[in-house]
C-alpha cells in the first residue's frame, strides 16, 4: 500500500487525480488565486449595517441527519468544526412527510414545502402521461420521446417555484450563479432555472444538461475526476476515532457483512466511488475551480455558488449510518470542507455559508436490532403495490394493473381505467388491506389531505396529517398515501446493494441541522424548532434580495445575537 494510502482519513483523504488535477484546472483558469492582504486580520462584528457578503455558499449534505451531526460533532476540527461555531440551529427539519432526496433539495433553497415546488417524491406516477412508462422521475422532461424513468432526459420542468438563485437574476442579472452536486436532482432543484452554470457527476467525470456543452473548466474537471474513477483504491486506514464503530454486522444469507469497509474498490467502479468520500472531493475540488475561473464573489454584485455533497447518501444506504464507513465518511467530509474553506479564506472574499441536509436517516434493522431497537425490521413483500393491487383487483374483478407506487409506502394511485364505481370500491378494498397490515401505521387518501390546511405550527411538533400534507400536491400526488411503522426499512431484502434508507414521516428522517457562517458572525446556538424552507428567505435577507414573501412557505431566521436583526 502506498504510504499516502496510511494516513488517517482526518488528515487527508482525497490526495487523488480529482483533487491535484482540479487544483490543475484553478492553475490554468486564472494566474493563481487571489490573496488579500488583510485576508489574516481579525474580521469586523457583523451587524445589521454590514454589507452584504460578495459570495453565498449553499451547502447540502445528502442524508446528514440531526443524529449524525450530533454524534460526531465533538471529533470535527475542520469545515464542520468551522460551521459549528457559527449560527447552529440543531434542531432543523425539513418537515414534510416525503423525505427523499429530491423534495429535500426542492425546499432549500425555494423556500417552500413540496406541495408547492411540485417535488412530492423522487419518482411519482402520472397514469395519463402519453407514454407507457407511467412513472415519472422528478428531474426528468418527459416529454422527450427517448425519457423513461430509468433512463431519463434531465431537466427542472417539474419544479414549480423560484429558487434563490433566480430570484437574485432577477434583483440584478450581473450575479452569477453555479450549482455542482454529486446528484443531478440536487444540481438541479437547488440551482434553478437561471444557473449560469449547472453539472453533476458521471462515470465519465461532470455534466449538464441534454445539448448543453461543458466550460473548459468544467471539462477540466470533469477529466480528472474520470480519471480518479478510473483508477482502482486501496483501502484505506481506520482513524482511532472510528474504532468502536469497527463492528462486523451480518446481512442477508450469503454471508456478506458491512460495517468494517474501507472504501476500497476496482477502478471504474462508480457506485463505490459515490459512496466513498471521493466524491465529496470530487465536488468540492470542481466547485472550486468553477468559482475561480468565474470569479464568483469578486464583482460588484452577490453571486451564489451551490454544492451539493452526496457521498454520505451513498455510504448510509450501501453500508447504514453506524459502522466504521460512515465514521470515516464524517471525518473526511470535515476535513474536505475545511480544506475547501481555506482556499476561499485565502482569497479574502467576504462570504457566508449555509450548511443543511436534504433528509435525515436511519441504521440498517439487522444493527438496529442490536442496539436501541429490537423491534427494527425489514418491510414484508406482501406490502408491494403490484401484489397489493392484485389481490383486490382479483377480489373485485377488476382488469389489472390496478395500483401503481413506487415501494411498499408512500404515494399510491389507482388505475385510470376504472369507473367511479370501481374506483370507490377498490379505493376501499386496498386502504383497508393496507390498514390491516401490522407494518402500517396509517393510509391517508388525497381528498382527506386536500382539505387539511398547511400547518404554520413549530414542525417539531407536526402530527402525521400535517407532516402529509405539506407533501400533499393535488396535480401529483397518490389516491392514497401508505405510512409504515417507525423503524420498519422499506427494502425487502438485505445484501443485495442498498441496506439502509431514509423516507417515512418519523423525526429521524425529518430533522436535519441547518448551520450558518460568515466571519465577523457571532456565532450561537437555537435550540428550536426551524426548517429548512427557512433558509432561502435568511439568505436572501442577508444579501438584500427582495421576495413576494406572499410565495413563500419559510421566514427568515434572525442571525445575529444582539438586540439588532438580520431580518430586514
Amino acid at each position: 500500500m502506498p504510504p499516502s494510502e496510511k494516513l488517517p482519513v482526518k488528515i487527508k483523504y482525497l490526495a487523488t487525480a480529482a483533487k491535484l488535477a482540479c487544483a490543475a484546472a484553478l492553475a490554468v483558469s486564472a494566474a493563481g488565486p487571489v490573496v488579500a492582504q488583510n485576508a489574516a486580520a481579525p474580521a469586523a462584528k457583523v451587524t445589521a449595517a454590514t454589507p452584504a457578503p460578495k459570495l453565498v455558499v449553499v451547502i447540502s449534505v445528502d442524508q446528514f441527519s440531526a443524529d449524525l451531526f450530533t454524534e460526531y460533532r465533538s471529533h470535527f476540527t475542520g469545515g464542520l468544526a468551522r460551521l459549528a461555531s457559527g449560527v447552529v440551529f440543531p434542531a432543523g427539519y425539513q418537515s414534510h412527510a416525503a423525505t427523499e432526496t429530491c423534495p429535500g433539495h426542492s425546499t432549500i433553497l425555494t423556500g417552500n414545502h413540496p406541495a408547492h415546488t411540485g417535488i412530492i417524491a423522487n419518482n411519482y406516477f402520472d397514469l395519463s402521461a402519453a407514454r407507457d412508462d407511467k412513472k415519472l422521475y422528478c428531474a426528468e422532461d418527459e416529454t422527450v420521446p427517448s425519457s423513461s424513468s430509468k433512463k431519463y432526459s434531465a431537466s427542472i420542468n417539474h419544479l414549480l417555484v423560484a429558487t434563490l438563485g433566480d430570484w437574485m437574476k432577477v434583483a440584478n442579472p450581473k450575479a452569477q450563479v453555479v450549482s455542482v452536486a454529486g446528484k443531478d436532482r440536487a444540481a438541479i432543484m437547488m440551482g434553478g432555472r437561471k444557473a449560469d452554470e449547472l453539472v453533476w457527476l458521471v462515470p465519465t467525470g461532470l455534466t449538464s444538461y441534454p445539448g448543453v456543452a461543458l466550460s473548459p473548466t468544467a471539462q477540466q474537471a470533469g477529466t480528472a475526476i474520470a480519471a480518479a474513477i478510473a483508477a482502482p483504491r486501496p483501502p484505506v486506514a481506520l482513524p482511532a476515532e472510528c474504532g468502536s464503530h469497527d463492528i462486523a454486522i451480518p446481512i442477508g444469507d450469503k454471508g456478506a457483512t458491512v460495517g468494517t469497509g474501507r472504501f476500497q474498490r476496482d477502478g471504474g467502479d462508480f457506485r463505490r466511488f459515490m459512496a466513498s468520500p471521493e466524491a465529496d472531493g470530487a465536488v468540492l475540488a470542481a466547485g472550486a475551480a468553477l468559482r475561480q475561473a468565474r470569479k464568483l464573489g469578486e464583482g460588484d454584485t452577490t453571486d451564489l455558488l451551490i454544492l451539493g455533497l452526496s457521498a454520505t447518501d451513498y455510504v448510509g444506504h450501501s453500508t447504514g449510518t453506524e459502522g466504521s464507513e460512515m465514521c470515516m465518511q464524517m471525518l473526511a467530509l470535515d476535513r474536505e470542507l475545511g480544506d475547501f474553506f481555506a482556499r476561499l479564506d485565502a482569497t479574502g472574499i467576504d462570504y457566508v455559508v449555509a450548511l443543511t441536509a436534504d433528509h435525515g436517516g436511519h441504521d440498517l434493522p439487522e444493527r438496529n436490532r442490536q442496539n436501541a431497537w429490537p423491534a427494527a425490521e425489514r418491510v414484508d413483500k406482501a406490502l408491494d403495490p403490484d401484489a397489493m393491487g392484485k389481490a383486490a383487483a382479483e377480489k373485485l374483478g377488476l382488469s389489472q394493473p390496478l395500483l401503481y407506487g413506487d415501494g411498499p409506502f408512500g404515494d399510491m394511485y389507482l388505475s385510470k381505467a376504472l369507473t367511479p364505481a370501481q374506483r370507490k370500491a377498490a379505493l376501499a378494498d386496498l386502504v383497508a388491506r393496507y390498514r390491516a397490515h401490522p407494518q402500517v401505521e396509517a393510509v391517508v387518501t388525497g381528498e382527506e389531505l386536500a382539505k387539511y390546511p398547511i400547518s404554520k405550527r413549530s414542525p417539531d411538533v407536526w402530527n402525521l396529517m400535517d407532516k402529509l400534507r405539506a407533501s400533499y400536491n393535488p396535480q401529483r400526488s397518490g389516491d392514497f398515501i401508505v405510512v409504515l411503522k417507525p423503524r420498519v426499512t422499506p427494502i425487502p431484502e438485505s445484501g443485495l446493494g442498498y441496506v439502509a434508507t431514509h423516507g417515512s414521516v418519523w423525526d429521524y428522517d425529518r430533522r436535519v441541522p441547518i448551520l450558518f457562517w460568515r466571519k465577523g458572525l457571532t456565532g450561537f446556538e437555537q435550540p428550536n424548532a426551524v426548517m429548512t424552507v427557512d433558509i432561502l428567505p435568511t439568505l436572501a435577507s442577508v444579501i438584500g434580495v427582495p421576495l413576494d414573501m406572499n410565495k413563500i412557505d419559510g421566514r427568515c431566521l434572525d442571525l445575529l445575537s444582539g438586540p439588532e436583526s438580520s431580518c430586514r
